[in-house]
């Protein structure tokens, strides 16, 4: 619908309902939908005229030959026309119809006044009044209600208008911009607040909360005054109850003391009593002696207790135990039901505190349900309290600390697992650190080995037809033991037990006894984890290291080697030597040799390489030396012809002895 024009009340026709560019009741009259009756300005609540299409503001500015003039818009928002700037038809008759009352020349007509747009004539024009509002405290028994005081800014500019709280610091409240500047609704109706709706005294309800308006600035009075309107007397400005009662100090029903605290600051400034103390708690379980060091501050007067820790002691490193301040010393009467757990205790809690005379060496102390007894002080409480007091007794009192219990470290048994002295370091510390080796020794016998060949003690046919190599590392002591493969044996061979120290039986972990060079004799058995062994033999290189380190080895074991690489000495010196044999010289074995050859070629049924190979199989040990009735009963089941007299002859040339036999000669004349 279209509102009729209403008159301009701004001189100029500047201002009013009718604002010039379309604003006031002109601007309504453009608006592209209208509200139904009783429904709020929201989208789906009006209704649209399909005949406005144009909704810009017209254009009031312009340039003509180069000079900027202005002019009066004629079509506001929405494209419909403006009445409000322009003459009605009565004015244009009247106009028509009058004539020049002048006798010389045409009628002046007074020039046409210019016209202001309302963002340039009211530019930066603020309207502002100081206004409170009252909000409810439901949760809270000190105030039920609280005032804030509030600026409510009206802008002439475009009708907008904001309120601001100014902030309180520490006030716990949201505090600030409460209503962001705009048009502010003032009913269901679609209506705004406008500045004839505001004046002091007077309630005004926005978006629910309602604020009274108590006062305005000198502007905005001589802005409504200049307007017609007549405003109320001013009020005063209400404040909050609870935060002047805050602002009051407390009444204090304590007469003061005439004890000067200033001067004792100035004289005992950084004179502190040093008292050494003890606390004996060994009456509770995991409880023990403690020292502690107890700081009296004669400034005032409060007292400090710090622990003394020391190396290793296994606690968390908080040196104070109860912090600088007045320990009381008897409380009041009526306050024995005080909570222990409150630390503010104020003079009205306490008859007396702690003061310099309550310390004395050799007299003990309680602080705060501990009892210390002070055992010893420093040079300077010595002479304050000579000084101050008259005591001159000063003895220390020693302090017997009970003997610690030794108690002894249980070793767990060996489990088998690594090193036994490696494994040992864990039940020592934390963190293990591996034994310490002997480096010396280590380069010394740097790749120096024993080897020795051992057979497997067992029940078993079988597993006492096995044959081990067991060596023994100078460097470190270990012990590894290798079993060679036998082909067609059904035995897998390779390593039987990795580089490791064997420990005697009957070694505990206290007292472990490992195996030595000196134990390893020939025919000596040795338990290995369970498995017995029994050395048969070794090598040369063993007899040679003990030979040349005899101070080093008992007599036995020496002996022991000895006596085994005898007969190879002998076989071995004989084979190299060219000294006769038996009364024959070496040149009639080899003739008669190659005539034993001659005459074997005769018997077409020997092999020559089965024969070599049973030899040297019966010889076990390696020695090269058989027994003469074990040479024999091999011979004949080889079917070798030991009856033939050049044979029978070999045999006697190659006897050592009585019972003994070096089969290597013999076996020159069975060349493969």
């Amino acid at each position: 619908m279209r509102l009729p024009p209403e008159p301009a009340h701004w001189a100029g026709g500047c201002r009013g309902d009718g604002v010039a560019g379309g604003r006031g009741g002109s601007a309504s009259a453009a608006m592209s939908s209208e509200p139904g009756p009783g429904l709020p300005f929201l989208p789906g609540c009006a209704f649209r005229d399909p005949t406005k299409t144009s909704f810009h503001r017209s254009q009031t500015l312009g340039y003509k030959n180069g000079f900027a003039f202005s002019r009066l818009p004629t079509v506001g928002i929405g494209g419909e026309r403006l009445y409000v700037n322009q003459l009605s038809q009565a004015e244009l008759d009247e106009l028509s119809n009058k004539r020049p009352m002048l006798t010389y020349g045409q009628a002046k007509q007074a020039p046409p006044s210019g016209f202001i747009p309302a963002h340039v004539a009211f530019d930066k024009k603020i309207l502002k009044f100081d206004a409170y509002f009252q909000e409810d405290v439901p949760l809270s028994a000190e105030e039920h209600y609280r005032i804030r005081q509030v600026c409510i800014y009206y802008y002439l500019e475009d009708d907008s208008m904001s309120v601001i709280e100014p902030v309180v610091q520490n006030s716990g409240l949201p505090q600030g911009k409460l209503i962001r500047r705009h048009r502010v609704p003032k009913n269901d109706r679609g209506d705004h607040y406008h500045w004839k709706d505001l004046n002091r005294g007077m309630n005004i309800t926005m978006y629910g909360r309602t604020y009274r308006i108590v006062d305005c600035d000198p502007f905005t009075q001589v802005f409504l005054e200049s307007q017609g309107i007549e405003l109320n007397p001013p009020e005063e400005m209400i404040f909050d109850p609870y935060t002047e009662l805050r602002r009051m100090p407390m009444r204090k029903y304590i007469t003061p003391s005439d004890f000067d605290q200033l001067k004792q600051f100035l004289t005992y400034d950084k004179q502190v009593l040093r008292f050494y103390a003890m606390w004996d708690d060994t009456d509770s379980i995991f409880g023990e002696n403690r020292t502690y060091i107890i700081h009296y501050y004669l400034a005032d007067d409060t007292v400090e207790v710090r622990e003394v820790y020391k190396q290793n002691d296994g606690r968390d490193p908080f040196p104070i135990l109860i912090k600088r301040q007045r320990l009381p010393k008897t409380f009041v009467d009526k306050k024995k039901t005080f909570p222990s757990c409150v630390l503010e205790i104020s003079d009205q809690e306490v008859l007396e505190w702690y003061t310099a005379k309550d310390f004395a060496v050799g007299k003990s102390t309680t602080l705060l349900g501990r009892t210390f007894f002070i055992y010893d002080c420093d040079e300077f409480t010595r002479n304050f309290y000579r000084d101050k007091f008259g005591i001159t007794d000063f003895q220390p009192v020693e302090i017997k600390k009970k003997p610690l219990e030794e108690v002894p470290q249980v070793i767990p048994p060996y489990n088998g697992f690594g090193i036994l002295e490696d494994s040992l370091q864990n039940c020592f510390s934390l963190l293990p650190k591996p034994p310490r080796k002997d480096v010396i020794k280590i380069l010394e016998n740097d790749r120096k080995v024993l080897r020795y060949q051992v057979a497997l003690e067992s029940p078993n046919p079988e597993d006492r037809k096995r044959r081990f190599i067991l060596s023994y590392f100078l460097s470190d002591d270990m012990i590894s033991i290798y079993e060679p493969p036998v082909r067609n044996s059904g035995i897998i061979g390779g390593k039987y037990l990795g580089k490791t120290r064997v420990a005697k039986p009957g070694s505990t972990t206290e007292n472990a006894t490992y195996y030595e060079p000196s134990d390893l004799t020939i025919g000596s058995t040795i338990e290995v984890f369970g498995h017995r062994f029994v050395i048969t033999d070794a090598d040369e290189y063993v007899l040679n290291y003990m030979e040349s380190n005899a101070e080093s080895f008992p007599a036995a074991t020496l002996q022991s080697l000895r006596d085994h690489f005898r007969p190879r000495q002998v076989v071995k010196e004989t084979a190299n030597s060219d000294i006769p044999m038996l009364g024959t010289s070496k040149q009639e074995l080899d003739e008669l040799i190659v005539q034993v050859r001659e005459e074997l070629k005769l018997h077409n049924y020997l092999n020559n390489k089965n024969i070599q190979e049973a030899f040297l199989q019966c010889d076990k040990d390696g020695s090269g030396i058989l027994d003469k009735a074990k040479f024999l009963a091999l011979c004949d089941s080889l079917s070798v012809p030991t009856n033939a007299i050049l044979v029978n002859k070999l045999i006697d040339l190659c006897s050592c002895g009585e019972d003994k036999i070096n089969y290597h000669d013999f076996l020159r004349a069975f060349p493969s």
